[in-house]
């Protein structure tokens, strides 16, 4: 790494959404010819000081400087004007445009105001040359995979900025020799002098390909270090942090009837190339079974494949010791699977519908849409689940898009208890709500586990998940690499099976 002074130093930079603050006194400093990963969970705040630094928004609070002067760009263009060039995980270029048209759009070489083609696909070969690629760039980008048209993209970014170059994701779609071939172009565009900033939730790429690391979590600047040094035990417990929630403090609940005896739902074998290696788990009457894992570790990926979102393309489930399909969300619930996602305001509620009616979508769903439910049903069954979980709304007819975080949690937990389920997965049910639904969440699931549901859920929140569960699962690098039982359930040994790539799964 070049010891000149700072390429991009981002200092004390705040944002905040509606009042919310997005990001708090937020430091970064790229420097010259290094590759600085940028690491942090859902909410930590990678986006908006990504958006923050390309101009899409505005700081409040804070500065930049770029080359010791103070900038502050206005959008995308004025960014890539500056020297500040990104590229996303899925590639924003035109798949129905040439590899020479998506490399020079806008800025396409002319010659008596018509634009030059051949011209133009002899320097598109040049640059390409550069990177190692010897393509047709007059055929359609579409033509090659994703992993030639992320390099075609990295290209564009260099050749429009060449000071800093934003990497957000790039490996998430690709195999092993394609992550090589990635990392290869990377490290030189390093060694040219680039600062390369890298966001990715692999740490086994961090490792291979960073030279320093900063982390940010709910917000906030946790620290900024060297890589040389640093283990994947000590970036995760800066990621996840330790804090313990006064509300999760507790007796972890004693098995309900059932919990300790045979498996209700199985699953053998059960995964899918591109999201998740094999797996088997067993989920019995009573039990809340824990995931754990940093984001993109297969967790989530577990869940949809689970609830039939993505289709498992091996192994099989069966309920009861009877297989079952599970090729979509309408299996699921039809064998009683219930399902709340991690992106609520995305996945789970429809903003503009009433409580009334986001609470009772599984319920017809199940019935199906030629059966209607009865008004003064819906009515009732809306009225007894604000009452239950306490549900925050002036009336069942509000739009659900203005209550809080918490109550659109709420509602949706109700959705899936008025189909009465015999499975109930919950991803990240505690995220982004306050303190008072926090708990009242937590109570929920334990009473839910007595009254004999099965539950599996996942939580960053690791002495939440220990307060509760009695099996966790631990999920890196896309597999299942540890199950803890027992006394084994701990958030010492929950951190110790994320940090470590030799993890294998220990069956009791």
């Amino acid at each position: 790494m070049s010891a000149s002074p700072p390429l991009l130093f981002v200092s004390g930079v705040s944002k905040s959404f509606l009042g919310i603050p997005a990001l708090q006194n937020i430091d970064l400093t790229l420097l010259r010819g290094e590759v600085h990963a940028l690491l942090g969970e859902n909410g930590a705040g990678k986006s908006t000081l990504v958006k923050i630094i390309t101009g899409v928004y505005r700081r409040d609070a804070g500065e930049m400087r770029l080359d010791g002067e103070i900038v502050e760009p206005r959008g995308v263009e004025e960014a890539q004007a500056l020297g500040i060039g990104t590229v996303y995980q899925e590639v924003n270029l035109l798949p129905n445009l040439t590899v020479a048209e998506n490399l020079f759009l806008g800025r396409e070489p002319r010659r008596f105001g018509l634009v030059s083609v051949g011209r133009m696909r002899r320097m598109a070969r040049e640059v390409l040359a550069r990177y190692g690629l010897d393509l047709d760039v007059g055929a359609n980008l579409s033509r090659y995979s994703v992993a030639v048209q992320q390099i075609v993209a990295i290209a564009r970014a260099v050749e429009l900025s060449g000071k800093v170059l934003i990497l957000d994701e790039p490996t998430a779609s690709l195999d092993a020799a394609e992550v090589e071939r990635l990392f290869t172009i990377v490290r030189k565009l390093r060694d040219q002098g680039l600062a390369v900033v890298f966001i990715t939730h692999f740490l086994d790429q961090v490792f291979d390909l960073a030279d320093r690391v900063t982390v940010l979590r709910n917000g906030r600047l946790v620290g900024t270090k060297p890589i040389k040094g640093l283990t994947r035990l000590d970036i995760v417990q800066m990621m996840l942090g330790r804090e313990l929630k006064e509300e999760t403090v507790g007796e972890r609940p004693a098995l309900s009837e059932g919990a300790d005896g045979e498996a209700a739902i199985r699953f053998r074998g059960f995964g899918r190339k591109t999201s998740v290696k094999p797996f088997d788990l067993d989920i019995r009457r009573g039990e809340v079974v824990g995931v754990a894992g940093l984001l993109g570790s297969g967790r989530t990926e577990t869940a949809r494949l689970l609830f039939g979102v993505d289709r498992a393309d091996s192994g099989e489930a069966s309920v009861e010791g009877k297989k079952i399909k599970l090729d979509s969300p309408r299996d699921a619930i039809a064998q009683g699977f219930g399902f709340c996602p991690e992106e609520r305001k995305v996945d789970g509620i429809v903003g503009d519908l009433s409580v009334r009616e986001n609470l009772i979508l599984a319920l017809q769903a199940q019935r199906g849409w030629l059966r209607p439910l009865p008004r003064a049903e819906q009515n009732e069954l809306a009225d007894r689940y604000i009452r239950m979980l306490d549900i925050r709304t002036s009336d069942r007819e509000k739009p659900i898009k203005f209550l809080s975080g918490g109550n659109q949690q709420k509602v949706i937990l109700a959705r899936w208890l008025a189909t009465n389920p015999r499975f109930l997965i919950l991803d990240e049910p505690t995220r982004g709500i306050d303190v008072g639904a926090h708990a009242e969440i937590i109570r929920l699931i334990r009473e839910l586990c007595d009254n004999g549901m099965s539950l599996l859920v996942i939580s960053s929140e690791l002495e939440e998940l220990v307060a509760y569960s009695r099996r966790i699962v631990v999920c890196s690098e896309r597999a299942h690499v540890a199950e803890l039982v027992g006394e084994e359930v701990t958030a010492d040994r929950i951190l110790g099976a994320i940090a470590s790539p030799e993890a294998r799964r220990a069956v009791a």
